[in-house]
């Protein structure tokens, strides 16, 4: 990221345009040099912030897991997790239905998401951003269920991510699917596992 003002606003205005041409072609289509075209800027100029279109990817990406993340914390507290099944399922579908609307009003959203699957230097990205939720999750859980085991809520958090990254999707693919019924589906087979991560640590208390 450039310090000087002006250097940053190109650095943000490149890629503003490069998410404005990744929605309308996709990202096998997408150039450094349609981007430059739209950008009215010259290659050399693009070069100097960003040295192909992956690194452009690459920010996108970043910052739209950055965005997702961020609503982890408003809905998966510690006190939701131990609320009844009903508040559950309520506060795990109201964060995916979140996700899907900042996905979808993020320009190139969804192209975004499917380049961080499918080209390889770019699944850190989303890699990093799987390791940031399961912490987030893993935290929020072992307040919640301080005798759950570790491992367990380790490994929950990291297959929810992979489910709602998986549910996102196929509503992006599948515009004919209601949101609100697939992230509840999906909501429900989440809390189904939390209820089991409650019950263990409950047992564990116990003893």
């Amino acid at each position: 990221m450039p310090a000087q003002a002006r250097s940053s606003e190109t650095y943000e205005h490149l890629l503003h345009v490069a998410a404005q041409v990744l929605a309308e072609v996709g990202f096998e289509k997408l150039t450094t040099n349609l981007v430059c075209e739209r950008a009215k800027l010259s290659p050399p100029a693009l070069y100097r912030y960003f040295p192909n279109k992956y690194a452009l990817l690459h920010e996108l990406g970043r910052r739209l897991m950055e965005r997702q993340n961020a609503l982890i914390a408003e809905s998966l507290t510690p006190d939701a997790f131990r609320g009844t099944a009903e508040q559950l399922n309520e506060a795990l579908t109201t964060l995916l239905l979140a996700t899907f609307q900042v996905t979808g009003e993020t320009t190139g959203g969804i192209w975004i998401m499917r380049a961080l699957r499918a080209i390889p230097v770019l699944q850190e990205v989303r890699l990093a951003s799987a390791r940031e939720v399961v912490a987030q999750v893993a935290a929020q859980l072992t307040e919640a269920f301080p005798g759950a085991d570790p491992d367990q809520v380790k490994l929950f958090s990291r297959v929810a991510d992979s489910m709602a990254y998986a549910a996102l999707e196929m509503l992006f693919d599948d515009p004919t699917l209601d949101p609100t019924a697939v992230m509840q589906v999906v909501a429900a087979s989440m809390a189904s596992q939390v209820e089991r991560l409650a019950s263990s640590s409950k047992k564990k208390t116990r003893r």
